[in-house]
């Protein structure tokens, strides 16, 4: 007897020293900015209840919590869904975190499935459509109202918005408009736009598209004035579309400092050209009018401000438009990796409903029922490897020197070192992906992050930044 209760001492003894521990570690890792947050709560939750009414598909607000590795890797630790109040029903909401009980593990695996659906929803709708896509359009409509075909900065840009216009067209033909792609096999359904839109109005500001102010406003990055390069410092050492992303920035900054400053060699130059203000007062008042008059808009009064303007332009349709599209079939074609919808709610919302008896015996049925649908998913597969795939005609950045340019030895030395520029970025993502300690790009069934190589054959390859939204 007195034996038994000096272990249940010890017990006690050990398990308030582990939780104790424990806290230490959490403050630790809080402390060294260890947690990183997914949130899609605040942006779906007016959702919900709308979409729950659509047969075939269900939404949740969600959280995600990772925990960043000593190896640079995130590991996701936590996921909260939850469903608003609806008629006589309160809220339901519930955090699931990976466990070792058969039940537990299971449940995991579908909190996941959702993440997944909302995740693929905001690449689409909004990562990749409205921040690339849809806001470049008030960029090409002013310049051709506002600049004659031989402005400098007309042809500066000119190359950047190549069949865009062409493409979106089609996109509202059979890919957003109502029933098409999106509707019908993401998780928002009829409201995707609805979402688009709200993301829009909610987070989109152009000021914060130039990649480093991106990096900084979602957390990745600080500024540090003595970083060796880009005065940044990641909060994530190992990103590969941060670390490849601003080599190109960089290089983008520099090609378009030396072109605008040669046609602008004086900043009163800036103010004085009408066609240059008329397009910037077009873009801001007629292109952007629900946020014409937001502080954060950038003026253009000297070179640098103008620099800036071109520079943020060209990344975005660029860069971020081939991080976000090229590689979509590479990583989401095997749609259990990447489900664009979840059918079905996770089976302890309701523990009345049949689904969680279903749940008990056969957890497999389940999960499967709330992926996509056969059609479903081989639609998303089919577009995606559209998507993904490089045009024969494809023009990418820095190969195809504009015929006015031939004529100026200045531009052409600068566009020759912004070419070299660019060949220097494919050595470093090569020497990059060989490289065994950056866990995110080198390992087995790691994909090696290819993206931002500047040029590419034809064809579904990874690789290559076109000049343009053409695809």
């Amino acid at each position: 007897m007195i034996q038994s209760c000096t272990c249940l001492c010890v017990t006690i003894c050990v398990i308030c020293y582990v939780k104790e521990k424990l806290r230490d570690i959490e403050m630790q890792a809080l402390e060294k900015k260890k947690f990183f947050l997914l949130d899609y709560h605040d942006l779906l939750i007016p959702l919900v209840n709308k979409v729950r009414e659509i047969e075939g598909t269900t939404l949740y607000g969600s959280r995600t919590l990772f925990f960043l590795t000593e190896s640079g890797c995130l590991r996701p630790i936590a996921i909260e869904l939850t469903r608003p109040p609806t008629g006589d029903k309160p809220q339901w909401k519930q955090v699931f975190i990976p466990c070792w009980d058969a039940t537990g593990i299971w449940l995991w695996r579908l909190a996941k499935a959702h993440v997944c659906a909302h995740d693929s929803g905001y690449h689409q709708l909004v990562i990749h459509w409205l921040r690339t896509h849809c806001v470049t359009e008030p960029y090409i409509i002013a310049a051709n109202r506002q600049m004659s075909a031989i402005h400098p900065i007309y042809r500066l840009l000119n190359p950047h918005f190549r069949y865009t216009m062409e493409i979106n067209a089609l996109a509202r033909e059979s890919l957003i408009n109502a029933g098409g792609v999106i509707e019908s096999s993401f998780s928002p359904g009829k409201y995707s736009m609805e979402l688009s839109s709200a993301a829009y109005d909610k987070l989109w500001r152009f000021d914060m598209e130039a990649l480093p102010a991106d990096l900084i406003r979602r957390g990745m990055a600080v500024e540090d004035p003595t970083a060796k390069q880009h005065g940044l410092k990641l909060t994530i050492e190992d990103y590969p579309f941060a670390n490849d992303g601003l080599i190109l920035w960089d290089a983008i900054k520099k090609w378009v400092s030396d072109y605008v400053n040669h046609y602008y060699q004086d900043a009163s130059v800036v103010e004085c050209d009408e066609e240059l203000q008329g397009w910037w007062t077009e873009v801001r008042t007629k292109g952007h009018e629900d946020k014409k008059d937001e502080p954060w808009w950038p003026v253009l009064k000297t070179q640098k401000d103008l620099v800036h303007v071109l520079t943020t332009i060209i990344w975005v349709t660029s860069g971020h438009h081939a991080a976000v599209n090229f590689g979509q079939y590479t990583y989401a074609g095997y749609f259990p990796n990447r489900p664009t919808i979840a059918r079905t709610n996770m089976p302890c919302e309701d523990p009345s409903d049949e689904a969680v008896d279903t749940f008990m015996t056969k957890p497999e049925t389940v999960l499967l029922n709330c992926f996509p649908s056969k059609i479903q998913a081989t639609t998303v597969m089919a577009v995606l490897d559209v998507l993904s795939t490089h045009s024969p005609d494809e023009e990418y950045i820095g190969e195809i020197l504009e015929p006015s340019w031939t004529e100026n030895p200045v531009i052409m030395d600068a566009f020759e070192c912004f070419k070299d520029s660019l060949k220097e970025l494919e050595r470093i993502i090569n020497e990059r992906n060989a490289d065994k300690s950056l866990r995110n790009r080198v390992g087995a069934g790691v994909v090696p992050y290819e993206l931002l190589k500047p040029f590419s054959k034809p064809g579904v390859t990874g690789m290559g930044v076109p000049n343009s939204i053409s695809i």
